[in-house]
């Protein structure tokens, strides 16, 4: 049976010791001037800069992150303004986001729905991803592991750890699902302060 081609992003499932995901995350923000959409799921970038909010909170400013950015942490939520806010955070909105940022996370990701699959042997290797638009349904992201890219290359965004252990999981077929690690982690990288 064909596996089931759902790209969803980065969904935080356990730590590296295999303990289920405690649901923490922090707040962070969007600002105006970035317009890219952003859904649950997505991998986003701190900018350096930072919001005060009317209500005196103030947060670290992010924005989704490209292929070869140190990633911050993952989507996990879009927090409402209103009750018509949308699910997700359109594009050029400021918006508050619930942000994954604990670097020993393990998230499950489909790979890509074309070309050819990754197969078991890559587990291991080190893998970009592909940033798609998010559902305006459901607010999930569109980002998904680039079966073009598996190497051992210490810059690439994620570490495959496995493949994800369910029945409906074919290894070795497109639209499989994977069980990463971000490898490029702005707090166990070796980079710059913002």
């Amino acid at each position: 049976m064909a596996n089931a081609y759902r790209p969803d992003g980065l969904s935080p499932v356990s730590d590296l010791n295999g303990r289920p995901w405690n649901g923490a995350g922090r707040i962070m923000s969007t600002t105006t001037g970035d317009g890219t959409a952003i859904g649950i799921g997505d991998p986003v970038l701190a900018l350096g800069t930072s919001t005060t909010w009317p209500d005196g909170t103030v947060t670290k400013d992010v924005k989704i992150a490209a292929t070869t950015d140190v990633i911050e942490g993952v989507v996990i939520g879009v927090l409402p303004d209103t009750r018509d806010s949308t699910i997700y955070r359109a594009a050029s909105t400021a918006r508050r986001l619930l942000v994954c940022d604990d670097p020993n996370v393990l998230f499950e990701i489909s790979d890509g729905n074309s070309g050819t699959p990754i197969p078991a042997a890559d587990i291991g290797l080190n893998c970009s991803l592909s940033i798609g638009s998010p559902s305006t349904t459901t607010g999930r992201s569109g980002c998904i592991l680039n079966n073009t890219t598996q190497q051992t290359t210490n810059t690439l965004a994620v570490r495959i750890i496995g493949a994800v252990p369910r029945p409906d999981n074919e290894v070795g077929a497109l639209a499989q699902r994977f069980l990463v690690r971000i490898n490029r982690h702005r707090y166990v990288d070796q980079v710059a302060g913002l």
